[in-house]
């Protein structure tokens, strides 16, 4: 294969495809897609889709003898109705294009994903993307209307609602977002956008454990107070950033929280979150300057390049009850310890997602052992806390055993039930997401 052929047969999660795929196809338009669909079912060859190629789970990895479908090239926003407060767009949008067109209008699309410069509204649909905006806002699932599908018979179906509320048939719009490609192809959303917010506060708050960071987290949970990010880091991403960016974060503490509220009230709902992490924080401050919070939260976006500039990253991504979240943080401290591993800490811990991440040689081919172990820890110490095993990124080719452990053999038949219903000969992306 080329450089360019490779590099639409993988992804950002390191794994690498076995074999060649039969075909690449860059599709421009949606009789595209459907006609690829429909020689793929002829062929019975397995059809992987991607947009930009930013997962993290190995979902858009494609083998022998796969079709790879690139909706990359699916770029038009349709349509932007500022009364309804919706866009029509297809798969190929940039998430961050998608979010300045809105706000041209005076709105904004609340999903934000750490790749929201580069990752494609439909591969944010595909995993059910969540984002630094997660802890009030919600994610992917929660801004989408309606999808634009193609079967597996190369049929276009539209599931979902054009209205805000509406409660006709099966949510069936709910179940394809997350399938990451196994129940249809989406080439087309109608997505919520929201006013954007009149004013912001942003805050940091550093600690002198992450323990700390993380009680301060449950503190903040029964404030009242519901920030629209609330970010944790732990010291050593906070020292990989600074190598990275010249800043001095670790200097001041073991781990950081960010904050920001928003809206007509965002002052005074930020008083609330300072009183709640006051009496653990070593240092706090806040703002509503507008460049400061983009300077602080442009240092948590550059938490994973950073790592990368050290080595290869395992990226890892658990939820947890946020009750449990100091749990969850003092264990994978012990699992890094057990197995001499490097791992590093930071999430949105707003709604008690963490990406525990093992960084290794990035010289060494294979993985190391002990990283392997660390990683199965890590899974298992989710699943004891009440969590789960991916919260954002998918379940993808990396993680179906441990989706399976976590689901149930009761639920697993069920899924393959629904699996049969959509995709009857198993050609659209069959060793992914469960």
């Amino acid at each position: 294969m080329t450089a360019t052929e490779i590099n639409r047969a993988v992804d950002r999660s390191g794994l690498r495809p076995v074999g060649t795929p039969a075909e690449i196809v860059v599709a421009r338009d949606v009789a595209e897609v459907q006609e690829t669909v429909r020689r793929a079912a002829a062929s019975g060859l397995p059809l992987v889709t991607r947009g930009a190629g930013s997962g993290l789970a190995g979902g858009a990895v494609a083998g022998e003898g796969t079709i790879v479908l690139d909706l990359s090239q699916l770029t038009r926003i349709r349509a932007i109705d500022a009364v309804d407060g919706t866009a029509e767009v297809e798969a190929g949008v940039i998430t961050a294009d998608l979010d300045a067109a809105a706000r041209a209008h005076g709105l904004f699309y609340a999903p934000d994903p750490g790749s929201v410069g580069i990752s494609t509204i439909g591969g944010n649909i595909a995993t059910n993307a969540g984002g630094l905006r997660g802890a009030k806002y919600g994610v992917t699932r929660d801004a989408v209307m309606s999808v634009d599908v193609v079967l597996s018979d190369g049929s276009l179906v539209r599931l979902g609602r054009p209205t805000i509320k509406g409660v006709t048939g099966y949510d069936l719009a709910g179940l394809v977002v997350g399938s990451e490609g196994t129940l249809g192809i989406v080439v087309a959303a109608r997505v919520r956008l929201l006013p954007v917010p009149r004013r912001l506060a942003t805050a940091s708050a550093f600690f002198a454990s992450l323990e700390d960071a993380a009680h301060a987290v449950a503190a903040i949970a029964v404030s009242g107070a519901r920030p629209a990010v609330l970010e944790i880091l732990d010291g050593a991403t906070l020292a990989a950033i600074d190598a990275a960016e010249g800043t001095a974060l670790r200097e001041r503490g073991d781990a950081l929280l960010l904050a920001q509220t928003d809206g007509f009230g965002a002052a005074e709902e930020m008083g609330v979150v300072i009183e709640a992490v006051a009496p653990t924080a070593a240092h706090h401050e806040w703002t509503e300057d507008a460049d400061r919070a983009a300077d602080l939260l442009h240092a948590r976006r550059q938490a994973l390049p950073a790592l990368e500039q050290i080595g290869r990253p395992l990226i890892e991504d658990i939820a947890v009850p946020r009750s449990r979240l100091a749990e969850a943080i003092r264990g994978i401290q012990l699992i890094a310890e057990r197995h001499e591993v490097p791992i590093f800490v930071f999430g949105h811990a707003g709604d008690g997602n963490l990406h525990p991440i093992i960084v290794v040689d990035d010289q060494v081919g294979d993985l190391p052992e002990a990283a392997v172990r660390a990683a199965d820890d890590i899974f298992a110490l989710a699943l004891s806390l009440g969590g789960t095993v991916t919260a954002e990124h998918g379940v993808g080719r990396l993680k179906r055993e441990w989706a399976r452990r976590e689901l149930g053999e009761d639920v697993v038949r069920l899924h393959d039930d629904i699996k049969r219903v959509f995709d009857p000969r198993s050609i659209l992306n069959p060793d992914s997401a469960y």
